[in-house]
């Protein structure tokens, strides 16, 4: 199997991010699960996209324990989930092997990677994703986290050294936020939390505004004309 990755966008030059609200690069690439065409292999679904520094290392290897202990959460969140590193294919299958039949980790053991890890031996997907970063590393990818949603527009990206795993409770709650300010207008409030209260949009007009402070109560309630909370119990959310 060779490195078979195809630029599929001029939208990213070089190691430039794409940023919150842009089209995702497309891309085509050899994965561990064959060929995949992006975003059109995802239509209508989330996507996490990572990166990781190398195949056969620590800090990479909980990480991938990690994914897959929650793949099905994912899952139930319309979510799939696509690694890369800048190995190959055969690397990443005996990795992968690997972790399963080797690596007992925190009580897991037996852990079946069955997401595709992208191979990017030439670093076209990483660099169309600004993920190799010269000032750490120019061989390797740093630890990339892309949320792209179902419209291809990237939503959220997280960026990590090489030294550093990721928190993956964060990663999915903030899946889960996004989808609940998706679905009910809302935004959520620092540390926020499946259940916790959410915030209305700002008033439009000082009527408005007014109004607010005056009536609240049980829908929702004000602690100042800008600052409003409603409840948005667990039973009306999507949740893994």
């Amino acid at each position: 199997m060779g490195d078979n990755l195809e630029h599929g966008s001029d939208q990213a030059v070089g190691n430039r991010l794409p940023l919150i609200g842009e089209d995702a690069p497309a891309f085509t690439a050899e994965t561990t699960n064959g060929v995949i065409n992006f975003p059109e292999d995802y239509k209508g679904k989330w996507v996490i996209l990572f990166s990781h520094p190398a195949d056969f290392t620590p800090v990479c290897t909980t990480e991938f324990l990690a994914f897959a202990k929650r793949v099905e959460s994912f899952k139930k969140l319309n979510c799939e989930l696509i690694g890369l590193s800048v190995d190959s294919t055969y690397s990443h299958i005996a990795w992968l092997r690997t972790i399963k039949e080797k690596i007992e980790y925190k009580g897991q053991k037996n852990a079946d990677v069955t997401f595709p890890v992208i191979a990017d031996l030439k670093q076209t997907v990483s660099k169309l994703y600004g993920m190799v970063q010269p000032g750490e590393s120019d061989t390797k990818a740093v630890r990339a986290v892309f949320f792209i949603d179902p419209r291809a527009k990237v939503r959220a990206l997280m960026y990590y050294p090489l030294s550093n795993g990721r928190n993956f409770d964060e990663i999915l709650r903030l899946l889960i936020a996004m989808q609940t300010t998706d679905a009910h207008a809302c935004a959520t409030p620092a540390d926020w939390q499946p259940g916790d209260d959410v915030i209305i949009p700002p008033p439009g007009t000082t009527a408005e505004a007014t109004e607010r402070v005056a009536n609240a109560g049980a829908d929702y309630k004000s602690l100042d004309w800008f600052f409003n909370l409603k409840p948005l119990p667990k039973d009306k959310l999507t949740l893994p």
